[in-house]
């Protein structure tokens, strides 16, 4: 069992794991949340430091410039997956805005090489993340939830392998983890990622994971309708949309959504 966390953080991040790969790679789907909620750990973890220095030296504090934070919290966490997922957005906005016919836009994602669309939307997720991110360091009260995005952008991934086939009849990196999802894989990838939000961001944080979830069901259904399934880059395209999605809904709901985090006394410390 252990075997395939060890799998789920080599295969969504770039962190240096001890231990051996799982014999079957679908093992490591049911820690994809828990993974996720590490890596918004590590993104959290600069920014409630700063908050805590600023509470005894204000000018180097969030406040000072949240919008310059907020871009080293993008790029650190691009870093951390070694941009894996941004890959996979980029090929998705190619091929599905590149062309209509199913084997056209296949081949469009397959091909290493980025294009307009993928630049355009590489840029466009980015500076929403960056805009949200810079919203959310200001008011501080939201930043557990950068956890808990994080969380539920990795569980949309195990719901779209388990809910998809996979799309390339000739296979691909993705495919192992695709044929081999089962439903019990969701249903502890489920119980996981409400036990993460739940834990950082209280009772309000099981909202996260059923907004991700709609989001991600809005891009499932027209993947299945363009290609009749699913693929690595798609795993990718969407742990970023969602991603993406809930950090501009947490910003734009604002202090409100902060005073209902369950960690509220970390403000105390």
């Amino acid at each position: 069992m252990l075997r395939g966390l060890v799998t789920a953080i080599r295969t969504l991040t770039v962190l240096p794991t001890p231990g051996r790969d799982a014999a079957r790679p679908a093992s490591a789907l049911p820690w994809f949340p828990l993974v996720g909620g590490l890596l918004g750990l590590l993104v959290f973890l600069p920014a409630w430091g700063l908050e805590l220095v600023g509470d005894q030296w204000p000018e180097v504090g969030v406040y000072k410039w949240p919008a310059g934070l907020a871009a080293l919290l993008v790029l650190f966490g691009a870093l951390l997956t070694g941009g894996l997922h941004l890959d996979g957005l980029a090929d998705w906005a190619d091929g599905f805005f590149g062309a209509r016919e199913r084997e056209k836009i296949l081949a469009i994602m397959k091909d290493p090489r980025k294009g307009t669309f993928g630049v355009a939307a590489l840029v466009l997720v980015l500076l929403l993340k960056w805009a949200a991110l810079a919203r959310i360091v200001e008011w501080t009260g939201l930043l557990p939830w950068i956890i808990a995005v994080a969380a539920t952008s990795r569980f949309c991934q195990v719901e779209l392998a388990a809910s998809l086939p996979y799309a390339r009849a000739e296979g691909g990196t993705a495919a192992p983890f695709v044929t081999g999802a089962r439903p019990w894989h969701r249903v502890v990838a489920f119980i996981l990622v409400m036990a993460v939000c739940v834990g950082a961001c209280g009772p309000a944080g099981a909202g996260a994971p059923l907004v991700g979830w709609m989001v991600m069901r809005f891009f499932r259904r027209r993947w299945r309708k363009r290609i009749g399934g699913v693929t690595g880059d798609l795993l990718g395209a969407g742990s970023e949309l969602v991603e993406t999605a809930l950090l501009f809904i947490a910003a734009a709901a604002g202090p409100e959504l902060g005073n209902w985090t369950g960690w509220m006394w970390l403000r105390v410390l």
